[in-house]
């Protein structure tokens, strides 16, 4: 683990870098300890998860 320190929320993970990457399986390993999977959603070292962040998608219009 790195020696820096984070408050371990989402907007932190930024400063953080991938130790482990498992892009077949859709997660990383940052050197804080976090898990970071690819829908956006986290779990943190101590414990705790962070949801994904899903940016709705809106349906394209269908040409009549």
């Amino acid at each position: 683990m790195c020696s820096h320190q984070t408050s371990y929320s989402s907007a932190d993970s930024n400063t953080s870098h991938i130790v482990a990457a498992h892009p077949e399986q859709g997660w990383s390993l940052l050197c804080d300890g976090a898990i970071v999977f690819d829908d956006s959603g986290e779990l943190l070292p101590d414990g705790r998860v962070v949801a994904p962040h899903r940016v709705p998608v809106e349906r394209p219009a269908l040409a009549a």
